[in-house]
């Protein structure tokens, strides 16, 4: 059975602890959010530690670029499930005495940022239920591309939904699975739904890791000590002093317990195509996925850049801090001088007060400030990593102008975004792309730059290693559709076909 963590914030929803310090999540100024496509999720899990909640806590620490917008960890403790989740960070949700409740040698945890489901936290992962076999918890970065049919036909069937995350529809399916043990519960369950998913389940007596035959998210295996780790990137390990062991392979399911590890495969052969934008932006410069490092890919997508889209200036900077490694490439390739030219505040919280007085560019000028004596009287090239609306690079460029800069060249690394994401990633629809229904020559108008210049999907392409990867966003080409005839309609209307 579930059981909750003492001095719950609120009544638990599934026999959790759960916490919202503010009552509802308070909502993000709208000149604080940035302009970039946000993954959904991150996920950490620990098995055979006496300290499992606190390495996962501290593996959810390492991967909180994934989501900022809630965290959770689930233990089980002679095969007891405790779970705590609250929305925010996760250095403030888990303070000593919450985890100092979370006692157990197993465990998963969850960070998120939602892309199904609003900012809520009865959407808070992991998510657990007891079910004819006893309890079971999961957490889920990525998107099923079938919820909204597989959930009609659940609540047809008699389901009740507690949340609007299409991660629920899994423990439904599992519990409604005729199966005898867990294991070949999820793997039903898994049968039945479509998309992008890495997954971890925690039940009384075993962790079970899977990632979708298109293997569009991450996920790696490691080795602490004699506890098994899992994460959504390596670089999460190196935090706790696991030794990264591989990758989970698309279409693998990981399975632990008390008699070791096994692998089996589950799902039917399908071509891979992990997420590209994992290399543009998402992952952390220090990840290794599929065998490549993201740093030297983005650092090789800055090279092709200068040679695509060369330019005349002085200097080359970056938009930090996902712009740095391309802009060292570009700097490399093309003989231009790399140079700081932004500095990063690293202490900008999630909320602030703003003025009631008019500042321009406000939420802009609490994250970057330019450094005038650099820039003055310069031919720069700035290089970002995308545009997506294009309302943030318009603000740079004044800022960059403000502070003297003679002539701003914006270089992307990454070609235009012109397609939305249903794998898992919150993108806007594609009338809101800026670069869906303008040229390149519009979009830089609209930016007010000199110039703007954008990498080649060739390029990029080469860049992480080649063909396997998902590239939609970019080419508009999906690997898994839409099924359903709503869900169709949906994919038309967010593509604006």
């Amino acid at each position: 059975m579930i059981r909750p963590t003492p001095e719950a914030a609120e009544p638990p929803l599934v026999g959790e602890s759960v916490g919202d310090r503010a009552g509802q999540h308070d909502q993000q100024d709208e000149s604080d959010q940035d302009d970039h496509f946000h993954d959904q999720c991150g996920v950490f899990g620990v098995y055979g530690s006496a300290e499992a909640a606190h390495f996962t806590y501290l593996g959810l620490h390492a991967l909180q670029h994934r989501g900022q917008e809630s965290a959770g960890i689930a233990v089980v403790d002679q095969g007891r499930l405790t779970m705590h989740r609250e929305l925010g960070l996760v250095r403030d949700v888990f303070t000593a005495n919450v985890l100092s409740r979370l006692s157990g040698d197993c465990s998963i945890g969850h960070v998120r940022y939602s892309t199904a489901g609003e900012t809520h936290i009865k959407n808070a992962q992991p998510l657990a239920v007891d079910y004819a076999l006893g309890s079971i918890a999961v957490a889920h970065n990525g998107n099923f591309t079938n919820y909204e049919e597989t959930r009609e036909l659940l609540e047809s069937q008699g389901s009740i939904f507690q949340s609007t995350n299409d991660s629920e529809i899994l423990v439904h399916l599992i519990a409604r699975a005729t199966e005898t043990n867990a294991v070949d519960r999820v793997a039903a369950a898994l049968q039945r739904v479509q998309g992008a998913f890495s997954l971890l389940f925690l039940t009384n007596k075993e962790l079970i890791a899977v990632r979708d035959p298109h293997g569009f998210r991450p996920l790696s295996l490691g080795r602490f000590k004699d506890a098994w780790v899992f994460a959504s990137e390596p670089p999460a390990f190196d935090l706790i002093d696991a030794t990264y062991v591989r990758d989970i392979e698309p279409g693998e399911m990981v399975v632990i317990d008390e008699s070791g590890i096994r692998s089996y495969r589950p799902f039917a052969p399908t071509p891979r195509k992990m997420c590209i934008f994992e290399y543009v932006y998402f992952a952390r410069p220090d990840s290794m996925l599929a065998g490549v490092s993201v740093y030297e890919a983005r650092k090789r997508m800055g090279e092709a850049l200068a040679r695509e889209a060369p330019a005349e200036a002085d200097l080359v900077i970056a938009v930090p801090d996902s712009g740095i490694s391309a802009a060292l490439g570009y700097s490399r390739a093309s003989g231009i001088p790399f140079e700081v030219g932004l500095i990063r505040s690293h202490y900008v919280g999630r909320t602030f007060i703003e003025p009631q007085s008019s500042i321009r560019h406000f939420g802009v000028r609490l994250k970057l400030n330019p450094v005038r004596a650099l820039l003055e009287g310069k031919r720069i090239v700035v290089v970002d990593d995308s545009i997506v609306r294009g309302t943030t690079s318009r603000k740079i460029v004044k800022m960059l102008r403000d502070a003297g800069a003679k002539e701003i060249h914006m270089r992307i690394s990454s070609p235009p975004t012109r397609w939305p994401c249903f794998y898992g990633i919150d993108t806007p629809s594609r009338s809101e792309l800026l670069a869906s229904n303008h040229t390149i020559a519009e979009m830089a108008k609209y930016i007010t730059c000199d110039s703007l210049g954008y990498v080649s999907i060739e390029a990029l392409r080469e860049a992480v290693g080649g063909n396997g990867f998902c590239d939609a966003c970019f080419s508009g080409n999906y690997p898994v559709p839409f099924t359903s005839p709503t869900n169709h309609r949906r994919q038309l209307e967010l593509a604006g076909l």
